[in-house]
C-alpha cells in the first residue's frame, strides 16, 4: 500500500483510540500513513478525584494522554484545531463562544476551512468521520463532523469545476460505525442493573436507544482482531476518560464483539445497503 494516506477527522483527545484504536495500527502494519485531526484539547471532560491535580489543566492532562496513546498508534501527524471543549448538549460549556460547537454555528466557513486545509497538506485518498449524529451526539462531534463533510465535498466539488485545489481530491469519505451488538449489551446490562439506557454515563446525559436509532449502514468491515492487545494498550492512556474498558470484557466476548470494525461510505454513495468492502482503498487507483 505504498503512498496510501488516510486521515482521521475528530474532535477529542480520546475520540481516535476509542473509536479506532484497532483498525489505525492495522493500517500503519500494512503500509499506510495515518493522520489525526484533534479539534479540541478536551478540557470539560469530567476527571476522576484521583487524578485530578497531576495537571495545571484538564486539557494538558488530556493532551498528555493523547501523547502517551500516539505511542502504540504511531500517527504519522497530529492536527490540532485548539477549539474548546463544548461537553454535551445544554450544558453552560455548550455556549462557551470559544467552544467547536458554536464556532461552528456561528463561523462554519471559519472551521471548515481549517479542515479543508489540512485535506490539501496531506492528500489523504481515504478520511474518515463521525457519523451525523456525532456517534452519541455530542455538539463537539456534530460539529467536526459537519466541518469534515463541508471540506470534503468543496475539494471534491472545486476539482469537478476546474477550480485549483493544488491538483487534489479525496476519494473516499467514510463514518465509523459503533458495533451495534455492543450497544444491545449495555442496554441488556442497563436493565438488569435496572438502569435507564436513555440516561447512561457519569452525568446521565448519554442515551444508548438514540444512539441504535441514528446508527447508519455498514458497507464495510475490516478485520482488527489480531490488534486488540494494541487497543487495549493504547486505551489504557485514556485513563481519565475511562480508558481500560476494553478488558473488563472476557476475553473471547471481546473477540466475538470487537473482531471487526464497521464503515458506513458515504462517497463513492453505495449502490444498495450492504457490506460489499473489507478495504477502505478498494477501488482508489
Amino acid at each position: 500500500m505504498k503512498g496510501r494516506r488516510l486521515l482521521i477527522s475528530y474532535a477529542h483527545p480520546d475520540d481516535e483510540t476509542f473509536g479506532l484504536g484497532a483498525a489505525i495500527p492495522k493500517w500503519i502494519d500494512e503500509g499506510v500513513d495515518v493522520y489525526l485531526i484533534c479539534a479540541t484539547n478536551g478540557e470539560v471532560g469530567h476527571v476522576p478525584a484521583e487524578l485530578q491535580g497531576k495537571y495545571p489543566t484538564v486539557a494538558e492532562l488530556r493532551l498528555s494522554e493523547l501523547k502517551c496513546a500516539r505511542e502504540y498508534l504511531k500517527f504519522k501527524e497530529v492536527f490540532m484545531l485548539g477549539y474548546r471543549d463544548s461537553g454535551m448538549p445544554g450544558s453552560e460549556s455548550a455556549a462557551h463562544p470559544d467552544s467547536l460547537w458554536q464556532q461552528w454555528r456561528n463561523h462554519p466557513e471559519r472551521v471548515a476551512g481549517k479542515v479543508r486545509d489540512i485535506l490539501q497538506r496531506v492528500r489523504p485518498q481515504v478520511v474518515i468521520t463521525f457519523n451525523r449524529y456525532g456517534g452519541y451526539g455530542h455538539p463537539d462531534h456534530i460539529a467536526i463532523q459537519r466541518a469534515t463533510v463541508n471540506a470534503f465535498e468543496s475539494l471534491r466539488a472545486s476539482t469537478s469545476a476546474g477550480a485549483t485545489s493544488n491538483g487534489y481530491r479525496p476519494e473516499k469519505l467514510y463514518y465509523a460505525a459503533f458495533p451495534k451488538a455492543t450497544l444491545w449489551l449495555q442496554i441488556l446490562r442497563a436493565r438488569l442493573r435496572g438502569q435507564d439506557p436513555r440516561r447512561m454515563g457519569i452525568n446521565g446525559d448519554v442515551d444508548i436507544i438514540k444512539i441504535l436509532d441514528h446508527m447508519e449502514p455498514v458497507h464495510a468491515r475490516i478485520r482488527i482482531a489480531a490488534y486488540l492487545d494494541v487497543w487495549e494498550r493504547a486505551s489504557r492512556c485514556h485513563a481519565s476518560q475511562g480508558g481500560g474498558r476494553i478488558s473488563r470484557t472476557s476475553r473471547w466476548l471481546r473477540r466475538l464483539l470487537y473482531s471487526r470494525q464497521g464503515f458506513t461510505r458515504v462517497y463513492p454513495p453505495p449502490q444498495r445497503n450492504q457490506v460489499d468492502e473489507s478495504d477502505l482503498f478498494a477501488a482508489v487507483p
